[in-house]
């Protein structure tokens, strides 16, 4: 799928280096939709591998008994990345201004990405990096949840409902030839999507869409 214009803006279209200047250590889910991620990388992630955390901060949420040959970083905030006791190395860098990673072609085993794949505005471009620097048969995780810093989000993310953006991520896997059929793990919410949205209760829903490269 490729997004129009209209699709890729931001309410907030200021500099995303300014919007993630200071760290937040904080995590924007809860531990339902943690412990959620983290089985999932257990049953798809091998060990003694070479691991993209992409838009990471200063957690990863990998299985803590799992140990991997490297872990690289990519992030906005140098302080987030410098407090992960996971990441044996990382780079700052604005994908929506720059989106070449820095990495050799089919140099890591599985990239990651959490909470994170709204604020992209030209996923095409990033989806088409992975699958660059993916060995075959390497693994793309993409989560999320229907919580978001709502001003950075791109529009097409904000005017979609859950099963919509499952379906949007699901397209920019269809997007890039390398990558086989994609699948899906969802856990609906156990409140109307308003309430969640606004913290009120309830569980935050997990959403995972991940393919393997060809």
């Amino acid at each position: 799928m490729l997004l129009q214009p209209d699709q890729r803006t931001k309410l907030d279209d200021s500099e995303d280096t300014l919007f993630y200047s200071f760290p937040r250590f904080v995590n924007h889910v809860d531990d339902h939709f943690i412990r959620q991620l983290t089985e999932l990388y257990r049953r798809e992630l091998q060990e003694n591998t070479k691991i993209l955390d992409l838009m990471s901060s200063w957690v990863s949420h990998l299985p803590p008994e799992m140990k991997f040959s490297h872990i690289e970083g990519h992030g906005m905030n140098e302080e987030e990345l410098k407090k992960n006791p996971r990441l044996n190395h990382y780079f700052v860098q604005n994908l929506n201004k720059n989106p070449k990673f820095p990495l050799e072609n089919q140099d890591f085993d599985a990239v990651l990405c959490a909470v994170s794949v709204q604020y992209l505005q030209y996923p095409e471009a990033i989806f088409s990096e992975i699958a660059r620097i993916l060995k075959p048969n390497g693994v793309a995780i993409f989560s999320f949840s229907n919580r978001m810093f709502y001003q950075k989000a791109i529009s097409v993310w904000r005017d979609s409902s859950d099963r919509q953006r499952l379906h949007l991520v699901k397209s920019y896997f269809q997007s890039i030839p390398d990558f086989g059929a994609s699948q899906i793990v969802a856990t609906q919410p156990e409140l109307p999507a308003i309430l969640q949205m606004f913290g009120i209760g309830g569980k935050d829903p997990f959403y995972g869409v991940f393919a393997r490269k060809k």
